[in-house]
């Protein structure tokens, strides 16, 4: 299962109407909730009790969830829900016909890819689980930390630089379609102005 050793293989049902009651959801999320996620099966456990990797100090133990999607536009507003509701580490496998991607939550949602399911790979690399689960954060959300930088600082760059990517982007949009002169070239100076930082 993904590459993890087959120690970690759980199979245990998370009834969907367990999650409504807990975190009482009102009708609204229940029905945005059903609508996107068909099933939810805890599929694996990484912890020291299951392989051979040492504990770390926030990090114990994080659980692999199998989410069966009822369409591949989902509406990420509920794994991050699931996220928050449920106090664990979870690795989140979305899975839709046949294809698949990794999801997990660390300040905002990060996920992978859709590829296909048996080319699903989950890599366990660290010497303690909190080394392991950074690393699995990293892999999901394809960020590269840079040197003398931590996980969640890297996290903020980067969603710093992407919100400044899309903003260049709707500039320049703007910028082609004004009439204009004048406005025109403010907007391409702008536009030089927010590249350059």
């Amino acid at each position: 299962m993904f590459g993890l050793p087959q120690s970690t293989e759980l199979n245990r049902q998370l009834p969907k109407k367990s999650i409504y009651s807990k975190f009482r959801l009102n009708t609204a999320d229940r029905t945005k909730f059903d609508a996107d996620i068909r099933k939810l099966t805890i599929i694996g456990e990484v912890s020291p009790a299951t392989i051979n990797i040492a504990a770390g100090e926030n990090v114990a133990v994080f659980y692999v969830v199998l989410v069966s999607l009822r369409t591949q536009d989902y509406d990420k507003k509920n794994i991050a829900l699931l996220s928050k509701l449920i106090d664990q580490n979870m690795l989140f496998s979305l899975e839709y016909e046949g294809k698949a991607r990794l999801a997990v939550f660390r300040t905002r949602l990060l996920h992978s890819k859709w590829i296909p399911i048996q080319e699903l790979n989950i890599k366990l690399t660290g010497l303690n689980l909190d080394a392991v689960w950074e690393n699995i954060i990293a892999q999901v959300g394809n960020v590269e930390i840079e040197q003398g930088r931590t996980l969640d600082e890297q996290l903020v760059i980067d969603e710093e630089r992407e919100k400044l990517r899309r903003q260049i982007e709707r500039l320049e949009r703007q910028a082609r379609s004004e009439k204009q002169p004048r406005r025109k070239f403010e907007l391409v100076q702008e536009i030089k102005r927010l590249s350059k930082s």
